[in-house]
């Protein structure tokens, strides 16, 4: 496989994660968006920070 074909099974397995949930629970999708406008923005930057660095070391480890 090369490396734009990798890419755009990753871009594809992102939407179809993306969509599952609010798919299955549109409501529970509804209210974690609610939830989310609360948190301060120290707070989504440190979960953007972890999710950068899951994504960095599966890249890595793969």
């Amino acid at each position: 496989m090369e490396w734009g074909d990798s890419i755009w099974s990753a871009f594809a397995l992102v939407f179809l994660i993306e969509g599952l949930v609010p798919f299955i629970s549109p409501a529970g999708w509804r209210r974690m968006f609610g939830q989310l406008t609360h948190l301060r923005d120290g707070q989504i930057r440190f979960f953007a920070l972890l999710s950068i660095a899951a994504g960095v070391l599966m890249l890595w480890m793969g």
